[in-house]
């Protein structure tokens, strides 16, 4: 064999490794240098990412636009707010994220029924396109899961400007042994459209991140949505049994939902 044969051959098996490793990971890895500096192709996807990133923390929610009428028809779905009035003051002062304007409280305990075994809730947190792309296929699977499992479930419903401790309020309201909270989160440079689901047993005001449980990286290149479905009911059967939530409850994959 010519050296210029052994060299294409090299070249031909290092190529095939790097497209499996990099298929492994949305992580930018082994993408080569022009000098000192990034590939131009790598620049202008950098560029990209971060547009994407940008605009995912900044757009607002449109639910006909984000699920499409049939999905909010079909779940009656509705729209609360939290004492956050804008997308500025909601980056700017988290605080407000947390808890719900008077006209959302009245609402939610107008709309919903109490003391449900899971109540799931979808808030748009810092990546719009997270929520739309995600949450249309989860809900369905949810839904099913929990039916299955016998549990009774709340009315669903959307917040704008949403925190993650907004979950103890809508305790304080309407009392459900677990809530799921479906939340976009901060965007990066992999992907603006990663889906967390936080989880909760019976949250209360003084109640921090420690007292909750997540399941996150929920997109097309991470956990996808059937596993995503599996591990939520899952953990959400385990939550229950425990009845407590948060570092004390380690996820088991192995765990069946159970009335």
């Amino acid at each position: 064999m010519t050296d210029e044969a052994n060299k294409s051959l090299v070249a031909s098996d290092l190529s095939e490794h790097l497209q499996k490793i990099r298929a492994r990971t949305p992580a930018r890895i082994l993408t080569g240098r022009a000098g000192s500096a990034y590939r131009t192709s790598v620049q202008l996807e950098l560029r990209e990412a971060h547009a994407a990133a940008r605009d995912a923390v900044r757009a607002e929610m449109d639910l006909t636009t984000a699920f499409g009428g049939a999905l909010v028809r079909d779940w009656e779905l509705f729209e609360v707010q939290t004492r956050a009035r804008g997308k500025d003051e909601y980056l700017l002062r988290p605080n407000l994220g947390r808890s719900f304007n008077e006209s959302s409280r009245l609402k939610i305990q107008e709309c919903c029924p109490r003391d449900c075994d899971l109540q799931i809730v979808i808030g748009d947190g810092l990546s719009v396109p997270a929520v739309s792309r995600q949450v249309p296929t989860l809900l369905p699977l949810l839904r099913a899961g929990a039916e299955s499992a016998g549990w009774k479930t709340g009315r669903t419903f959307v917040i704008h400007y949403c925190r993650v401790g907004i979950l103890n309020e809508i305790s304080e309201l309407l009392d459900p042994r677990v809530i799921v909270l479906l939340i976009g989160e901060r965007p990066g440079l992999a992907t603006a459209e990663s889906l967390s689901a936080y989880m909760a047993y019976h949250p209360r005001a003084d109640h921090s991140d420690s007292d909750r449980n997540l399941i996150s990286n929920i997109h097309a290149r991470g956990v996808g949505a059937t596993e995503a479905t599996t591990r939520i009911l899952h953990l959400a059967a385990q939550i229950m049994t425990a009845g407590a939530s948060g570092y004390t409850i380690k996820e088991s994959r192995t765990d069946k939902p159970e009335t």
